[in-house]
Order: structure tokens, then sequence, then C-alpha cells
């Protein structure tokens, strides 16, 4: 099969349910940003991460996809069969735990930060501002249009990679400049 497959040369695309829309559809334009969001994350894997905060990262990357197979998924067809695009409470209630670990091993945080430092921390920074733009897009698609769970993940992903960033920082050596 080849990788192209002129499908999206009108400016369309379909999703899940073969349902055909605009590319600029709000809820294509979301899983646009969940996967800008998926590349950062792995640029900041490829700056290279402590083993424990790569896990995290790589645990993050697929839960992205199984969001994005959600929004693409309006009529939640696949939803039922395919249980590795499922983001729950517990996958929220694992990000909360990974915060408050890697949060647990940095000083404290006093005042704002300037992002940078590392090239992985930079990298992490980075990602959480894409997460940022996602979960605005994810919001802007309606209440009733996403399960709950997936906007609590997507807030709480960004609260991580926050906290993988300044982990990823101290564990370089790479000072936090305040604002």
């Amino acid at each position: 099969m080849p990788l192209y497959t002129g499908v999206g040369d009108r400016g369309s695309t379909a999703l899940f349910d073969g349902t055909t829309v605009p590319k600029t559809e709000p809820r294509i334009a979301a899983c646009g940003e969940l996967d800008e969001l998926n590349a950062s994350i792995g640029l900041a894997r490829a700056a290279g991460l402590p083993d424990d905060l790569d896990e995290m990262a790589v645990a993050a990357q697929r839960d992205l996809f199984a969001i994005g197979a959600r929004l693409a998924d309006p009529r939640s067809r696949i939803a039922d069969r395919v249980t590795k695009a499922s983001i729950d409470a517990a996958a929220v209630a694992r990000l909360e735990s990974w915060i408050d670990r890697v949060d647990g091993a940095v000083p404290a945080l006093r005042t704002f930060i300037l992002p940078g430092g590392s090239a992985a921390g930079a990298a992490l920074h980075q990602a959480r501002a894409v997460c940022r733009r996602a979960e605005r897009r994810i919001v802007g698609l309606g209440a009733d249009s996403v399960e709950p769970d997936i906007l609590r993940y997507v807030n709480r992903l960004s609260d991580l990679l926050f906290a993988l960033a300044r982990a990823a920082n101290h564990r370089a050596g790479a000072p936090e400049i305040a604002w």
C-alpha cells in the first residue's frame, strides 16, 4: 500500500466512520494539534531523557494516539472494539501520580520560570505549550463532543510536561531562570 492515497488532494479527509469532512473541520484541527504535540514529545525524547522520564513520555505518546482515535470517532464506532483507544479516569490518575513523583524530586517552585534549560528540558517546555494549544482546540469542540476524561487527561498532561521539563533540567544541572 503506498504512503499516499490522494484522498486529501481536494482538502478533505475521512473520520473513522467514513464521513468525509474538510481538513479545516474543528475535529480534524484538534487531531492535528495532538499530532504536533506527539511530535514535540518525540523531539524531547530525541534530545535525551533519563530512562524513567522517557518511559512516561512514551506512555503519553501512546495515549495521544488513543485520544486522536477518540476524536476521529465522534460516533464511538471503534470505542468498544479497540481497548488501546481508551482514555479513562485511571489514565488521568496515572498522570497525577507521575506529576507528584517528578515534582517532588525537584526544588519547590517559588516564582515563574522562563522556558529553556537543557535541550530536552526546553523541548518539553515547548511540548507543554503545544499541549495547552491542543487543549484549547479540544475544548472548542464543546463539552458534549468530547469525553470528560479526555479533557482532564490533556489538562494534566501539560502539567506533567512542565514537571518533566523541570526534572530534565534539574538532572542536567541546567539552572532555572526566574521571570
